[in-house]
């Protein structure tokens, strides 16, 4: 192997290595035992096949170690004693010790790649079976390209390190050990003047790992913000082109592709800088060997040989291998330190809640829903519900109202046990839902929510999600009860239409009823809906509107309304207000109070009145609208406020 193809590997690895993914204080992570030991734990049961490795390994390294020695008899004694027979066996022997160099070099990397896919897979299943566990508020707070970048980059530099890092360091350790005691066994004085050359090469490794962990994370900080900015302009791509700012986003990014651009040269140039270093190296200590060996051998002084002097070389081409691969495992190792200390950190995350140890599995829920001095905070310095105390009795509706903030949706987030009440008891069928499983509960229970979700995949598959097994009969039944069926059929293929991603070729308010088909087909005993219709238009609410009461029907829901048109049926409304109950009764009982509810309700009369394009008149005597206009809005006549 030459030096230049060694050192380019090197510096090919250490590119990849630094590319988006990591923290910028990924350089200064130092090593931890605890991290190190987590990892390894994910080769344990693998250890046949490391073993196995490990062998293979012993193998070439023995072969890399022997090949010279044979290459020296070959001269000193075949060929000094003219025994072509004996020079005939010896090649074949030297040859029989490259293939069998091969050979194992090949099982070695085989069993790696082996090893290494299988943890690779190991790992990345366990972050996502962990992330999907995590409680709601986790993924809320953090960045979905961090997490992504933690599952698929992280994971690949710590991959490297057990599957072939660990093996690595092993094979240069012992080939430059084993290297260093032949040299010295063959010829002390000519060992000795070769490692004259090992405190430069020290040196000029240290500082170029030092300047070059600098450079690449420069590089992987400047790709990762034009990475980025990319993404986020294609998310906005909308927005950019209504406004016309093709040019200027476009010139954005040639921006940060040219800073990248020059991050990478910059970063290169030290690299091959380093390159004609590694070769001078090994350069002035070929000449030291020819120069003081030759000279000896010539006239057979302190026993050195011409096979001597030949192995010499043989060994000092070998020498600076290791030594330069294991400056570049110095830098896998921070990289696996710094993604692995991110990945524990997942895995080690609090599930926040969790199934008893003794949880058993919920009953069949038949609907009665009941809070009980339930408080709640996200964190311990902000309370978000006070004693809240309600009471849902099976198969009724209620409705949650109130400003931003109130508290509506963390209520809804302690039925299916999405976050455990801070204080009091949250009881279905009379059952603390702390006391059960989380997969009993929630299969029960549905939801749609404000932003309607679509995965890949047909709209048929969007639909059976919650019931995979359903078959097609079932799913158009649902889709035409969620008045879905009529706008489906006329897409390009029906049923089997692709969602895109994002599902951009579908409008809301039909994502919408695609959501409410599917929350048709679990058929659940408890349904909360989250605002579902305040990002459509009336038209369209209208739909959702007859779908949701045929959705309600018969089961206990509760309802956040963003438009208090859509729960006037409600059997019950709740206002909050700062994280308490300020008022509770239906429609007609809450616009009698002069309340928080009643003057909600009027606002919204304003904007609802306006979308229709009714004229805003001038109110009677008594302070009410026209009656005409009410009727046309299908309310009671509201007071202006």
């Amino acid at each position: 192997m030459s030096m230049s193809s060694s050192a380019y590997r090197s510096i090919v690895r250490s590119v990849r290595h630094n590319t988006p993914g990591s923290d910028d204080t990924e350089a200064d992570v130092r090593f931890s035992r605890y991290i190190l030991a987590r990892l390894l734990a994910y080769l344990k049961p693998h250890k046949a096949k490391m073993a196995a490795a490990f062998a293979a390994m012993l193998l070439v390294t023995g072969f890399s170690l022997w090949i010279p020695i044979l290459i020296k008899n070959a001269i000193d004694v075949h060929i000094k004693a003219a025994d072509t027979g004996a020079l005939l066996r010896i090649s074949i022997i030297i040859a029989l010790a490259y293939g069998g160099t091969f050979v194992f070099q090949a099982l070695q990397r085989y069993f790696m790649a082996w090893v290494g896919q299988r943890v690779l897979a190991t790992l990345r299943l366990e972050l996502v079976t962990k992330l999907q566990i995590l409680p709601i508020d986790y993924h809320t707070r953090r960045i979905v390209g961090v997490i992504v970048s933690r599952v698929i980059g992280d994971v690949s530099v710590i991959n490297e390190l057990l599957s072939q890092g660990l093996i690595q360091l092993f094979s240069d350790v012992i080939l430059l050990v084993g290297i260093v005691w032949v040299m010295l066994a063959l010829n002390a004085n000519l060992a000795l003047l070769t490692f004259t050359v090992i405190p430069f090469m020290v040196l000029s490794t240290y500082i170029f790992s030092k300047k070059a962990r600098d450079r690449f994370r420069q590089t992987r900080t400047l790709a990762a913000d034009m990475i980025g900015n990319f993404a986020e302009t294609l998310t906005g791509m909308r927005v950019v082109q209504a406004f016309g700012q093709e040019q200027k986003m476009t010139r954005l990014f040639d921006a940060d592709n040219s800073n990248t651009r020059q991050a990478n040269i910059h970063s290169m140039k030290l690299a091959f800088t380093f390159l004609p270093v590694v070769e001078i190296m090994s350069v002035v200590a070929t000449c030291l060997i020819l120069l003081f060996g030759a000279r000896v051998a010539i006239n057979n002084l302190e026993g050195i040989t011409v096979g001597i002097v030949a192995a010499f070389l043989a060994y000092a081409t070998r020498f600076f291998q290791p030594i330069q691969e294991l400056s570049q495992l110095f830098t896998t190792m921070q990289s696996a330190m710094a993604g692995g200390e991110k990945i524990v950190e997942i895995l080690d995350t609090d599930e926040g809640v969790k199934d008893p140890e003794d949880g058993r599995q919920m009953p069949p829920i038949q609907g009665r829903i009941e809070f009980s001095n339930v408080g709640f905070h996200y964190d311990e310095s902000i309370a978000v519900l006070h004693n809240i105390n309600l009471v849902v009795e099976q198969g009724q509706t209620i409705a949650l109202v109130g400003p931003t903030g109130a508290g509506k949706t963390s209520i809804a987030n302690l039925i299916p046990r999405f976050y455990d009440a801070t204080n009091g008891r949250v009881l279905i069928d009379g059952v603390d839902v702390r006391t059960v499983t989380q997969s009993s509960l929630r299969s029960q229970m549905g939801m749609v929510t404000q932003e309607p979700h679509l995965f890949t995949g047909t709209v048929a598959d969007n639909i059976r999600f919650a019931r995979p097994d359903a078959g097609m009969d079932d799913v158009i039944r649902v889709a035409r009860e969620a008045n879905a069926h009529d706008f489906i059929v006329e897409l390009a293929d029906g049923y089997e239409t692709e969602v895109e991603e994002g599902a951009t070729n579908l409008s809301v308010g039909q994502r919408q009823l695609i959501c409410i088909a599917r929350a048709i087909l679990a058929n659940p005993r408890i349904l909360i809906m989250d605002e579902a219709t305040s990002s459509v238009d009336t038209v369209t609410e209208a739909m959702i509107q007859e779908a949701l009461d045929r959705l309600l029907a018969q089961r206990t829901s509760v309802v956040i309304a963003h438009r208090l048109s859509t729960i006037r049926n409600a059997d019950k409304i709740f206002v909050l207000d700062h994280g308490d109950v300020a008022e509770e009764g239906t429609h007609d009982e809450l616009y009698e109070v002069d309340g928080l509810y009643r003057t909600l309700y009027d606002m919204q009369f304003l904007d609802y009145q306006a979308e229709l394009g009714i004229p805003t008149e001038t109110p009677s005597a008594n302070g009410l609208y026209p009656a005409a206009a009410a009727a046309d809005l299908g309310t009671r006549q509201p007071r202006r406020t």
